[in-house]
Formats: C-alpha cells, sequence, structure tokens
C-alpha cells in the first residue's frame, strides 16, 4: 500500500513539474504579408484571454502561453485572422493573407458660414471694428472680442489683485501669455502683471488689449 501510495505520489508530481514548465513556454517568431514583408502592429492574442502582444518593427513577437492546449489569434486590419494551435512549438512564423480592402475615406467638416476666410486649415476672423461696436454697444476692445469670436474669452475680474484692471484674455483655451498680438505686423508688448489668486491664467502675464483704443482700430 506504501508502494502503490509513492508511486502514485510521484506520478502527480512529475505531472505537475510538466504542467509548470509548459507554464513557462515562451512562443515567438515572425508575422509577415504574402510578400514576405514584415507586419508591424499585428495583434497576437491567446484564445479565450486578454494576454496577448503586438509585433515590434521587424514584425517579431514573443508570448508566453498557458497550455498545450492554447489557440494563438493573429489579426490586423486589412488582412484576413488567423487561429492557429502552436501545440509544444516554441517557434512559429506566420503569414496573414490580404482581407477586405479599406476603400478611400473621406471626412466631411463644417465651418461657419460667417467665418471671413473658409478655406484656410484655421479659422480666420476679419472683424470690422465701428460695425461691431454699432451692434454690440461695447467699448472695450476685450468685450468687442469677446462677443463676436466664440474662442476667445475675456470675462471681468472682481476682487482679483491687478486683474480688476487688466483682463487676462485667453484664445482657445490658452493662457494669456500664449495669444500673440500684433499691431500692423509688429508685436505688441504683454504687461508686467502677473495673475495670481483666483484669476484666469495664474502665473500668466498677458497683453492688455483695453490699453488700445477701439476708435484707432479699422479692423
Amino acid at each position: 500500500m506504501k508502494k502503490l501510495f509513492s508511486f502514485l505520489s510521484i506520478t502527480f508530481f512529475i505531472s505537475f513539474l510538466a504542467n509548470n514548465s509548459f507554464a513557462q513556454q515562451t512562443v515567438q517568431g515572425k508575422v509577415s504579408d504574402q510578400s514576405g514583408n514584415a507586419l508591424v502592429g499585428v495583434n497576437v492574442l491567446e484564445k479565450g484571454t486578454k494576454h496577448g502582444t503586438t509585433t515590434n518593427t521587424d514584425g517579431q513577437y514573443s508570448l508566453s502561453v498557458s497550455s498545450s492546449n492554447t489557440i494563438l489569434t493573429f489579426s490586423m486590419v486589412g488582412f484576413k485572422k488567423q487561429e492557429i494551435h502552436p501545440g509544444e512549438k516554441t517557434s512559429l512564423d506566420v503569414v496573414l493573407q490580404e482581407g477586405l480592402e479599406l476603400n478611400e475615406m473621406e471626412i466631411v467638416g463644417t465651418r461657419n458660414a460667417k467665418r471671413s476666410v473658409t478655406e484656410t486649415p484655421v479659422a480666420v476672423d476679419v472683424i470690422d471694428i465701428k460695425e461691431v461696436t454699432t451692434q454690440q454697444g461695447q467699448l472695450d476692445v476685450n468685450q468687442i472680442l469677446q462677443y463676436v469670436a466664440p474662442s476667445f474669452n475675456a470675462n471681468r475680474q472682481s476682487g482679483a489683485d491687478g486683474a480688476d484692471h487688466i483682463d487676462p484674455a485667453t484664445l482657445r483655451g490658452l493662457g494669456p501669455d500664449q495669444t500673440l498680438v500684433l499691431i500692423n505686423g509688429k508685436r505688441r508688448h504683454q504687461s508686467s502683471l502677473i495673475n495670481l489668486y483666483g484669476t484666469r491664467g495664474r502665473g500668466n502675464t498677458g497683453t492688455d488689449l483695453d490699453a488700445i483704443p477701439p476708435s484707432a482700430i479699422e479692423r
């Protein structure tokens, strides 16, 4: 009886070692297309799990598998997915077949027709100050731009140090010091006020646009 128990124990131990040794097995290889070109970014996934990897710039991959019954899935956009049972192989090269070809894609965008220039990569607005001041009734440059340019933000501050006098204006969410102000092609200097406390653009110094009289501006 003792001999039988010892034999079963040894058999179980050998089987345990075999399973554990296979758990450390790594399958590696190269993934290429039908022309032999290496494929970069191919998804290599152990089926039924979230365990996987991708091929590098040389099309090489390396993945530790959990058992001898595992199935590896190779997939990439534009190629047919393949499922391969590597068994006890440690080296496995795969050739992916081209699948459904992607046709030309069209991206349709819209831009407000009220924009002054609509054919440029970025939005361009040319604002007639005389017309705007007549319609809006605003006398400060910051407030004029606040009402006519959606990407410009210059709300008046209250109880926030020097920002009560110099509004820290922002353009497209950037800091006040990230807005370049040119007058007739020449850079307008920034103010010496550093915004602190609860004001917008803390730590920045912006350009005091309100120091420019709207009557001196044409557009």
